[in-house]
């Protein structure tokens, strides 16, 4: 009886997830104007995504700001915990503190606060694309620190410190012991940064140019306009952005039970 509440409760909680997005796939494959009837199967939905300029164009510039965002957010990220890792106790509880307020603080007051304070007291122009790129930045960064410091904390320190007493350069310690092996937990804070610079609506809805659209924000505006075809064409692109999600996360775990048995 247990069981089968355990999973009949896991079923219910799987089917509200992704029932909403198995919905929009198989409407992706149509050419429905709205949910409902389904009057005949298309691919217009696909060719439409990726033939129509605006969309390329958007789909284009929000990868290019998540990579390029998620890059500095690695690097700063993973400096923070380094530094924070290798400072006293009461240094490295207050970094931890002070990176937790990002993560916990709600994304409209991030980007209102850095468009305030870049744009209106630093006098940066949104044009510059400078005040989206620092909000993207602080948005992540605080993720990329967070999985690397665990890494950290499972590394023997003995081996940094025998580095040192064999005469390596505190630089040349950090580059070749430190560094691969808190190698896993970088890539985990990039990936994870990558996608919530994709998934973030607010800090760009303050911070970017008004010409700019990233996914979140050009998705927003489409559905609130009477353009039928773009609308659409945006379940396709709904679909193709989980197809990728589910395939690298299958990915990943066939590669982590393969290390797992060859260790």
């Amino acid at each position: 009886m247990k069981k089968g509440l355990k999973r009949g409760f896991i079923a219910l909680v799987l089917i509200f997830l992704y029932a909403p997005i198995l919905i929009l796939m198989v409407y992706s494959f149509t050419n429905a104007t709205n949910i409902g009837a389904i009057r005949g199967f298309s691919l217009q939905n696909y060719v439409t995504l990726f033939t129509t300029p605006e969309l390329v164009d958007m789909i284009v510039d929000t990868l290019t700001l998540a990579v390029v965002s998620a890059l500095l957010a690695s690097i700063l990220g993973t400096l923070g915990a380094i530094g924070a890792f290798y400072s006293r106790q009461r240094v490295n509880s207050a970094i931890g503190t002070l990176n937790q307020v990002p993560v916990i603080n709600a994304d409209v007051v991030t980007g209102f606060s850095i468009c305030i304070l870049l744009v209106v007291v630093c006098g940066i122009s949104k044009d510059t694309y400078i005040p989206l790129l620092v909000g993207h930045v602080t948005l992540c960064a605080p993720f990329v620190y967070l999985s690397v410091m665990p890494k950290l904390r499972q590394m023997d320190p003995s081996i940094y410190e025998a580095a040192l007493d064999l005469g390596a350069t505190p630089a040349v310690a950090l580059r070749h012991i430190v560094l691969p092996q808190i190698f896993p937990g970088v890539i985990s804070g990039f990936a994870l940064a990558i996608t919530l610079s994709l998934d973030d609506y607010f800090i760009a809805t303050y911070t970017k140019p008004a010409t700019f659209d990233t996914i979140s924000t050009y998705v927003v505006n489409a559905t609130k306009g009477s353009q039928t075809t773009i609308k659409t064409a945006l379940w396709a692109l709904s679909t193709v952005i989980f197809v990728i999600v589910v395939l690298v996360v299958a990915a990943a775990n066939i590669r982590a039970a393969r290390s797992e048995q060859q260790a």
